[in-house]
């Protein structure tokens, strides 16, 4: 089965300035045509690096794509580039020079004499009309690798790939698809995770397996690559079965849903209601929850309580509470979350404090306080010592806590 390989082409490319969204779409593209992207590059714009990564890719890959580095200035050097590479000349057409000259006198403009640069083809390659600028794409097969030029702006390549490339693409690939499963994973380090299953996966080369460690969680790739769809989701299928009884109640989605997504629906499925009280993650956990569309449906609201006072004050944490326990302690994080549900009227009420640094012994030190309608529990937890990650994890130990509580209430 073929493989691709995707070549941005542009010095802009390689500043902080510029991201190479061109290829995410591309992948895309080529994933539901079954074909896997290997490799992506940036290149600058220098003809002697780019020749060299065209060699490469050619050597490696069965389709080659390049964005960019087709239009009509000095610095565009895909055409030149793709011809040293391939031992091929350039030759000059005037109907693309026609075509381009009638664009601009569309415009009320003339065409001045860089633009013929656009009209020079590779020797042997097929033209791909640009329905939405000047510069033309070329379709080249050199002994069983297959290279697409395509222009750099998003709505040029776009529709060029779709009207002039991906018919061409179909034509030429045999039939594959791609199918995945997705898992997202919490209460378990990555390397536990890997030890747990790896003894399945690598006994598999299709499926292929990627495991991914994302502020606190981890995320199992699986793609299946064959002639049939049928083919791929029993092999997903297949491996699947001998993963997740491994993982049990670990595994918090099958389908790429994040953690607040999963809770929010267990939420709304008991017409329940939820409240926070936070003050370590600085409105993090509020902001997690109320990013799922309709989150108005179960939340109702929530409290930043960093000071001892405003505890006091706002959710009726008895000051000799805080005084004989200190703010980061079990019984406090008990009494926010009491108080934010008995402040909202809310069934479930999730708290954190702890300290999230940047400095001190403590630092990474955390309670997670829940109130369900059964009772109320506290959980310490020791997280790594970064303050943002300190604040990351405790969101998702908290909604975790919560997910595994609403579990036993169904």
């Amino acid at each position: 089965m073929p493989d691709a390989e995707i070549i941005a082409v542009g010095s802009e490319l390689l500043t902080p300035q510029k991201i190479d969204t061109n290829s995410l779409y591309l992948t895309d593209q080529l994933n539901a045509l079954g074909v896997e992207v290997v490799r992506k590059t940036v290149v600058g714009d220098d003809r002697a690096r780019l020749t060299d990564t065209i060699l490469g890719a050619i050597a490696r890959s069965q389709v080659v794509l390049l964005t960019g580095g087709l239009g009509p200035t000095e610095d565009d050097l895909t055409r030149e580039a793709v011809a040293t590479a391939l031992g091929r000349g350039l030759t000059f057409h005037q109907e693309i020079c026609d075509v381009i000259e009638a664009r601009f006198r569309s415009f009320g403009r003339k065409m001045v004499e860089i633009n013929r640069r656009q009209a020079y083809v590779v020797e042997g390659a097929e033209i791909l009309p640009n329905e939405r600028g000047t510069a033309p794409g070329q379709w080249v097969e050199d002994k069983g690798v297959v290279l697409m030029l395509l222009p750099g702006p998003p709505n040029e390549l776009k529709t060029m790939f779709e009207k002039q490339g991906l018919p061409r693409l179909e034509k030429l690939l045999p039939p594959q698809v791609i199918r995945t499963r997705f898992y997202r994973v919490v209460g378990m380090p990555e390397s536990d995770l890997d030890h747990l299953i790896a003894p399945v996966y690598t006994r598999y080369q299709n499926p292929a397996t990627t495991i991914l460690a994302v502020s606190g969680e981890i995320h199992i790739h699986l793609r299946a690559r064959c002639p049939t769809a049928e083919q791929a989701e029993a092999l997903l299928e297949e491996v699947a079965n001998q993963i997740e009884p491994l993982l049990g109640d670990r595994v918090y989605s099958r389908n790429g849903d994040s953690l607040e997504t999963v809770v929010g629906n267990f939420l709304r499925e008991r017409r329940a209601h939820l409240s926070v009280a936070e003050s370590a993650t600085s409105g993090l956990l509020g902001g997690r929850i109320t990013n799922v569309p309709s989150s108005s449906d179960y939340f109702v609201g929530g409290f930043l309580t960093y000071s001892d006072e405003m505890k006091t004050r706002l959710l009726g944490v008895p000051a000799e509470l805080i005084a004989e326990h200190t703010a980061v302690s079990e019984p406090v994080a008990i009494a926010m979350a009491e108080g934010a549900s008995s402040r909202t009227g809310s069934e479930y009420a999730l708290s954190i404090t702890g300290y999230a640094g940047p400095d001190g012994a403590q630092v990474g030190l955390v309670f997670i306080g829940l109130k369900t309608p059964h009772g109320v529990e506290a959980r310490r937890v020791q997280l790594p010592g970064d303050r943002e990650r300190v604040r990351a994890f405790s969101t998702n130990v908290a909604l975790d806590l919560l997910r595994r509580a609403l579990m036993v209430a169904s």
